[in-house]
C-alpha cells in the first residue's frame, strides 16, 4: 500500500497527528538499555526522532523512498530504504545484528507488514533480556463535537467499502485481532491493546488534508469514486463550523508492547 501514500506523501505527513512525547518516555523506561532503537515503517521519521531523545542511535527504515525523502534530519537518526526484496539476514545485518536492539517501534504501519517475516526479524534483533517492541496506530474513531461527530461517522461508513483489504481489519478493529507474539510488559497484550488518546489542534482545511491522505479515499479515487465531492466537503465544513475555525480532534489510539517470550 505504499503507493497510495507515495502519491501524496507531503499531504499525508502534514496532516497526520503527532504522537505524545510521554509515550516514548514510557517505552524507554521499559527497556534495560538505551543503545540502539529501530523504527520500522518510519515515514518521515516522526517516531524515530521522538525515540532519539532516549536512545544513543536510531535506525529508521521504510519501503517507500518517497516518504524517506521527507525524513527529518537528526544527528542520532539514520534513514535506510528497505525494499521488500531484502532478505531477513540483510535486514538484521543492516539494523545492527542479532541481540542488539533495545527498542523496536512501529507507528501506524505494522498492519501493512508481512507479519510473520517482521516478527521473525524482530525476535532476532531484540536484546535478550530487556529488548522491547511496541506497535501503535489510530483509525477513524475520533471525537470533535456532537454536531461534527455524527457527520464524520456517516462519511466513515461511506469509506468502508474501499477498506476491503486484509490489513484494514487490524486497524479498523483497534489492533484487537492483530497477532502480537510477545510477552506483555504492561502496555497491552495480544488481543487486548491498551487504549490511549492523541490530540491534534487543526483548522478544517488541515483536517480535510488528513482525509485526503486516507488510504480508503485514495483507493476509491483509483476506482473513479470521489468520496470527498464538493457536497460532502461542504457538509463536513458546515458541521465543523467553517473553514478557518480551529478545533481539537481527539483520536482514539491503541498500542501493544512486549518483549521476547
Amino acid at each position: 500500500m505504499s503507493g497510495v501514500y507515495d502519491s501524496q506523501a507531503d499531504i499525508y505527513l502534514d496532516a497526520r497527528p503527532t504522537y505524545p512525547t510521554d509515550w516514548y518516555s514510557k517505552l524507554a523506561a521499559l527497556s534495560h538499555r538505551h543503545n540502539l532503537a529501530w523504527d520500522a515503517g518510519t515515514g518521515n521519521g516522526q517516531a524515530a526522532i521522538g525515540i532519539a531523545e532516549h536512545y544513543e542511535r536510531v535506525v529508521a527504515t521504510d519501503v517507500s523512498e518517497t516518504m524517506l525523502n521527507l525524513g527529518k534530519p537528526h544527528p542520532k537518526v539514520t534513514y535506510h530504504h528497505t525494499p521488500s526484496s531484502m532478505t531477513e539476514d540483510e535486514m538484521v545485518d543492516l539494523i545492527g545484528g542479532e541481540n542488539s536492539v533495545d527498542l523496536i517501534t512501529v507507528a501506524t504501519a505494522v498492519h501493512w507488514f508481512d507479519l510473520p517475516r517482521f516478527y521473525a526479524i524482530a525476535n532476532r534483533l531484540l536484546r535478550k533480556p530487556g529488548g522491547i517492541i511496541a506497535v501503535w496506530s489510530y483509525n477513524t474513531d475520533m471525537v470533535v463535537s456532537p454536531e461534527f461527530d455524527s457527520v464524520i461517522a456517516r462519511f466513515n461508513a461511506e469509506t468502508l467499502p474501499y477498506c476491503k483489504f486484509p490489513e484494514s481489519d487490524y486497524f479498523l478493529g483497534g489492533y484487537k485481532t492483530l497477532p502480537f507474539p510477545f510477552e506483555s510488559v504492561g502496555l497491552g497484550s495480544e488481543g487486548k491493546p491498551i487504549e490511549l488518546e492523541m490530540k491534534k489542534t487543526v483548522s478544517f482545511e488541515g483536517f480535510l488534508r488528513m482525509l485526503k491522505s486516507w488510504s480508503a479515499v485514495g483507493a476509491a479515487k483509483e476506482k473513479g469514486v470521489d468520496l470527498l465531492s464538493d457536497n460532502v466537503v461542504k457538509e463536513l465544513e458546515t458541521a465543523w463550523g467553517g473553514p478557518e475555525l480551529v478545533r481539537t480532534i481527539i483520536y482514539k489510539t491503541f498500542m501493544l508492547a512486549g518483549t521476547v517470550r
